[in-house]
């Protein structure tokens, strides 16, 4: 099979940062799928990976985290999907990446792919909409009941709401919470995108959120979805949260203490999507209920997903522009 990997941590200008290759095709065993590849998706973990992962010697290492495809073959073990059903996933980073026109993907991590959408449209949504859900709803624990909660209303904050998680996460929380939705932007095609998708307000983020926010009439906010330069807004975010509030983030600052938590008694939470799949939790399953939950959601009109042959060349125009961070939305390739 066609695939496209590297042999050695390289800047992506160099020609050998990403190749590629020709690889045996896999046999699904156990719960895994073996999937054909469709679509793919390009995430800043596919960058991080690549610079941070030296393979071993003689070892090629595939990245991606996100795919559309048809499934080929079942393991044993399989029992919710067969040959021929059309998936969407965002896969387990210790396990070979999508950037394969096969790859083998445990039936846990994978969601029905939505009908209505072209696989490209489907392959811009697992990875960010696996992160969105989570923050929203598993750190977060945003009401989602029927009736709004009067005592205090919940006021979230999206921190760089156009990028890719931020785009669902929005769509999310306006249609399935009661929250008031504040979302950062500066550039004007960032805050006409933001408000598409639903943001009720838009600051920037270059300026005092503190005295933005106060002309909104808001003295505080009750959540922050922190998912850019996090280290670089701590002391912001004291200033603009409600006691007992919640702040979740998914960079990696590189300093990060916790002394800012204690005066008003806040939480801070780290997301990472492939906590579920690189810890075999009892709970995977549960990316896949999500994915299929969100896929309904798509077909039924109320979520819209936010395209390039697959091969070396464009992949390295892919990372390129995710690590110069000057992309909205996702980055989507279909086709090898």
């Amino acid at each position: 099979m066609k695939a496209i990997g590297y042999k050695t941590s390289l800047p992506i200008t160099e020609p050998d940062a990403l190749i590629d290759i020709e690889l045996p095709k896999p046999t699904a065993t156990g719960q895994d799928l073996l999937v054909k590849i469709h679509a793919i998706a390009v995430n800043p973990v596919d960058y991080k990976v690549r610079q941070r992962a030296q393979p071993q010697p003689g070892q090629i290492r595939i990245l991606g985290w996100d795919a559309v495809g048809e499934v080929v073959e079942v393991g044993s073990e399989v029992q919710n999907f067969k040959i021929g059903d059309q998936v969407y996933y965002a896969g387990d980073i210790t396990r070979q990446g999508c950037n394969a026109e096969y790859q083998l993907i445990d039936e846990r991590l994978v969601g029905n792919k939505p009908s209505t959408l072209s696989n490209a449209e489907a392959a811009a949504l697992p990875l960010t909409t696996i992160t969105a859900w989570e923050m929203l709803f598993e750190h977060f624990q945003l009401n989602t009941s029927n009736t709004q909660n009067t005592s205090e209303k919940e006021i979230l904050l999206v921190m760089g709401g156009a990028g890719g998680v931020g785009s669902i996460l929005i769509q999310l929380a306006k249609l399935l919470t009661h929250a008031t939705i504040i979302t950062t932007a500066s550039r004007p095609e960032s805050i006409e995108w933001v408000k598409k998708l639903g943001a009720d307000y838009v600051i920037n983020h270059h300026r005092s959120m503190k005295g933005q926010l106060e002309q909104l009439g808001i003295q505080a906010v009750t959540h922050i979805a922190s998912l850019h330069n996090t280290e670089h807004y701590l002391d912001q975010f004291q200033e603009i949260i409600r006691p007992f509030g919640k702040i979740c983030m998914i960079d990696d600052p590189i300093t990060c203490g916790t002394a800012f938590l204690e005066q008003k008694s806040l939480s801070l939470h780290h997301e990472y999507m492939f906590a579920r799949s690189t810890h075999k939790t009892d709970d995977m399953i549960k990316q896949s209920q999500l994915l299929n939950t969100v896929s309904s959601l798509i077909d039924q009109g109320k979520i819209k997903t936010t395209l390039g042959k697959i091969n070396a060349k464009n992949l390295k125009k892919a990372h390129t522009l995710l690590e110069n961070q000057t992309m909205i939305g996702k980055i989507v390739l279909e086709g090898f």
